[in-house]
């Protein structure tokens, strides 16, 4: 019986970027060969560059060009490269929802560069929201052993007391839930981080943890969901450590993304959940002070596509 490998859509990213250095690298590791069928979105010409600057054929390799840039330079963002970086996501997203693709891994992009063409997106996320009509998403970032999802991304830190509510993060927990049907993990744990040190400690350090974060967990809890919180955030990352948690909802950007890069930080990956399609990527940057110098590693994105690969389409609801 003969099985036909899954394509995977990867979209070159910033082109000023590491982005073609890193998708080119990629496509030809030997993990994503054995895995898929990569498909590059991208410009031919820079990443035929990119392929030659790091020593790689392309020949055998599938390229999808929707748009051609005029100029863009390197190691800086340019409007040039978001109007691309934008163009390659949208054909990659058209192409799941067809069927045309099983997933999408997406190079990094610049915020700067998309505004300097004139989109007004924060990130890939939002954008991708957008494009499929989703409105419960969260960015999952996996690495190791750590699976963490988000309550909120980036705001500043004063503005994340305020900013969470008790629906909010009940929801986040459902797309915990989600993520683990995806992932394949059986009977999984999720566990709930504390906002403040000792889980407010009766109220005495904040009363977040009691009055907005314990009724989303118990709410979880009566609808038969494997939930325990708010745990303190110095303790729920050890739990998943040695295997208590499957997967920690956090409440904000650092807290749970510092342990995470802390122990893998060249091979961490994000999974967009809530989205009809899957979306994986690396967890890093455009790098431009490294770009276009044959310095950057693909490691992280070698592991976004075979994650993609390996996960099964989302299950949702009331999208």
């Amino acid at each position: 019986m003969v099985f036909m490998k899954k394509r995977i859509a990867i979209t070159m990213g910033d082109a000023g970027g590491i982005g073609p250095e890193i998708v080119v690298k990629a496509a030809l590791a030997t993990k994503v060969e054995e895995s898929c069928e990569p498909v590059l979105i991208g410009d031919r010409k820079v990443l035929k560059e990119a392929a030659q600057l790091v020593g790689v054929d392309l020949t055998e390799i599938t390229i999808d060009e929707p748009y051609s840039l005029k100029s863009y330079t390197k190691g800086e963002p340019s409007d040039e490269a978001g109007r691309g970086a934008f163009l390659y996501i949208k054909r990659a997203v058209e192409g799941c929802l067809r069927g045309e693709f099983h997933a999408m891994v997406t190079g990094p992009i610049s915020k700067t560069s998309l505004r300097l063409a004139g989109y007004t997106w924060p990130g890939h996320t939002e954008m991708l929201a957008e494009f499929t009509g989703t409105k419960r998403y969260a960015m999952m970032l996996m690495g190791e052993y750590l699976r963490v999802i988000l309550v909120t991304t980036h705001l500043p830190l004063r503005q994340v007391p305020d900013a969470i509510n008790t629906d909010m993060v009940y929801e986040k927990i459902k797309l915990a839930t989600t993520a683990a049907e995806m992932l394949h993990l059986e009977e999984p744990v999720i566990g709930v981080s504390a906002l403040n040190p000792h889980a407010g400690e009766d109220g005495i350090l904040g009363n977040e943890d009691t009055d907005v974060i314990l009724p989303a967990v118990q709410k979880a809890q009566e609808e038969g969901i494997r939930v325990m919180g708010p745990v303190p955030a110095d303790v729920i990352f050890y739990l998943a450590r040695t295997g208590r948690v499957d997967i920690v909802v956090s409440m904000y950007h650092d807290q749970g993304l510092a342990p995470l890069k802390m122990i893998a930080f060249e091979r961490g990956v994000n999974l967009t959940v809530g989205l009809p399609i899957i979306r994986t990527s690396p967890d890093h940057g455009t790098a431009y002070d490294i770009a276009w110098q044959g310095r950057a590693k693909a490691d992280s994105i070698v592991q976004a596509i075979k994650i993609a690969s390996e996960i099964s389409p989302p299950k949702l609801q009331n999208q």
